[in-house]
C-alpha cells in the first residue's frame, strides 16, 4: 500500500448501518414512505460520487433514495485485506444487507460501473428484490471484463467474443501510473485523482472539464476516508476467489431495465449494448458526450430518464 497520510476526520452527514459484518455509511434522500432507490457506487468509489442534483432530482420525482460508501471507501468499514480478506461476491452481499437493514425491498437498482455489475447480479439472483435495474457506464455481467483489461494492458490478442477493449488514452493513463511510484501526500493523491476524472471524461468532454471543481471536489473525498490507502482492498477483492460473477446470468433479469452509456465512455466503450441485448426488453440511452463518469453535466439528461424508467417500473407493479 502506499504511504498516504491519514488525514483529520471531518463532520459528515448521514448515519453508519451495520450489514453482513461491516458498517456501511448510509445518506438517504427523500421520503422514508416512497419506493426505494439504492445508489450502488462503482470499484473504489464513495456514495457521494452520485452528485447531490442527481439524487436530489430523483428524490424529488417521489423517492426514497439511499447513496452509500462501499466497504473500504469514504466512511465506511476500513480493514487490513490480508487480515479480512473478501470478493466482489462480498460486496454484493454488502449491498443486500444494506436492503435489509433500511427496509428496501423491493428497491429499484441504480449501479454505476462495478455497481452496476453489483446491480446486475443481485436482478439475476434476488429478482423478487429489484422493482427496476439502472446500469450506467457498466460491462455485462460474467464478461470477465477484468481479464480484458489486464489482456489489454498487456498488448495481449483478446480471444474471440472479447468485450472491446478501453480507450488508448485510458490504457496509456494506467501504465503511466504503474511505471511511477504511487501518491506520497495528499496533494499527490488529489492531483492523481483529478487527472483521473480528465481521463474517464473520454474525448469528448475534455473541453467541459472542470479542473477547479474536480479538485475541490477529490479534496473532500480525500479527506473524509477513514483511511486512503485501503480503497486499493477493491481491486485485491476482484482478484480473490473462488467467486466469480455468473455467466449467463443476465437471462435470469426480469426487472424492467435501463442501460445508459456515454458517447465518450474511455474504460467499457460499447459494453452498454451489450447488457441491453442479454436483457429482456432492456433500453439503452446514449448519452451524448458523456464519458465514464457521472459529470454534472451529462447528470440533467440521465436523471430525467431514470425518473421516467421508474416511473414506468412503479406503475407496473
Amino acid at each position: 500500500m502506499s504511504a498516504i497520510s491519514k488525514m483529520p476526520e471531518t463532520a459528515v452527514a448521514g448515519r453508519m448501518v451495520e450489514a453482513n459484518g461491516v458498517e456501511l455509511w448510509t445518506e438517504e434522500f427523500g421520503d422514508p414512505a416512497h419506493p426505494p432507490v439504492l445508489l450502488i457506487a462503482g470499484s473504489m468509489a464513495q456514495g457521494l460520487l452520485w452528485p447531490d442534483e442527481f439524487v436530489g432530482r430523483i428524490a424529488a420525482a417521489g423517492h426514497r433514495v439511499v447513496r452509500y460508501d462501499h466497504r473500504d471507501v469514504g466512511r465506511s468499514t476500513a480493514r487490513d485485506f490480508e487480515e479480512h480478506p473478501y470478493t466482489w461476491a462480498d460486496l454484493k452481499d454488502d449491498a443486500l444487507g444494506l436492503m435489509d437493514a433500511l427496509g428496501l425491498a423491493p428497491a429499484h437498482l441504480v449501479g454505476h460501473s462495478a455497481g452496476g455489475l453489483i446491480a446486475q447480479w443481485i436482478a439475476a439472483d434476488h429478482p423478487g428484490r429489484v422493482a427496476s435495474l439502472t446500469v450506467v457506464g457498466s460491462s455485462p455481467l460474467g464478461a470477465r471484463e477484468g481479464q480484458v483489461l489486464v489482456r489489454a494492458l498487456m498488448g495481449e490478442p483478446q480471444p474471440e467474443g472479447a468485450l472491446p477493449e478501453p480507450e488508448p488514452e485510458f490504457l496509456d493513463f494506467l501504465r503511466n501510473a504503474a511505471a511511477g511510484p504511487p501518491p506520497a501526500t495528499r496533494a499527490e493523491a488529489v492531483d492523481f485523482q483529478v487527472e483521473m476524472a480528465r481521463v474517464l471524461g473520454g474525448r469528448e468532454g475534455a473541453a467541459d472539464f472542470d479542473e477547479d471543481a474536480q479538485r475541490r471536489l477529490e479534496e473532500r473525498l480525500h479527506d473524509r476516508m477513514r483511511d486512503p490507502r485501503t480503497a486499493a482492498n477493491h481491486r485485491l477483492a476482484g482478484m480473490a476467489g473462488p467467486e466469480a460473477e455468473p455467466v449467463g446470468a443476465l437471462a435470469r433479469v426480469t426487472a424492467p431495465t435501463l442501460v445508459v452509456e456515454g458517447t465518450s465512455e474511455p474504460v467499457k466503450p460499447g459494453h452498454g449494448r451489450l447488457i441491453a441485448q442479454e436483457i429482456a426488453g432492456a433500453r439503452l440511452l446514449m448519452v451524448p458526450g458523456m464519458g465514464h463518469n457521472l459529470t454534472p453535466n451529462a447528470a440533467g439528461e440521465v436523471a430525467e430518464a431514470l425518473v421516467a424508467h421508474l416511473a414506468a417500473a412503479q406503475g407496473a407493479m
